[in-house]
């Protein structure tokens, strides 16, 4: 999916597909972390099962009022604990999926708020078929 940016003077999301996001027109083929002071970074992880508690430590509090988090193809609802460590930073999370999360950042970011994204890929079916039969 392509999408349209509303401003071209820092970083938007361009394109999306379940194995790519595209900032800027560059294709990357991992999660990544970006925020709207222009900052673009991979994400340790590109699945929503593999997001440890450490990992959010490397939001910056300071350039960051709210957090998408991007979970793949559906909206996946964050533990307790990683909501609670984002409330213990003063930044708000909201959960929902890839697609929406990389159209909210645009609109957000383009607004002049303070919002970072993590978007993650979807994970593929032999991955989610294997989790399940380690279940």
């Amino acid at each position: 999916m392509k999408f349209q940016p509303d401003r071209i003077d820092g970083l938007s999301v361009s394109g999306y597909d379940s194995s790519w996001l595209a900032v800027n027109g560059v294709r990357y083929s991992h999660g990544l972390l970006i925020n709207a002071s222009g900052s673009l970074k991979a994400w340790p992880c590109d699945y929503f099962a593999d997001i440890e508690m450490s990992h959010i430590d490397l939001i910056a509090p300071h350039e960051t009022e709210i957090v998408l988090l991007g979970c793949g193809k559906k909206q996946i609802f964050p533990s307790k604990t990683m909501s609670n460590a984002f409330i213990a930073r003063g930044i708000g999370l909201e959960a929902m999926s890839t697609a929406a999360a990389c159209r909210t950042f645009n609109i957000l970011a383009a607004e002049g708020r303070k919002v970072a994204a993590i978007l993650l890929l979807e994970e593929p079916a032999t991955r989610v078929i294997d989790t399940w039969l380690k279940n």
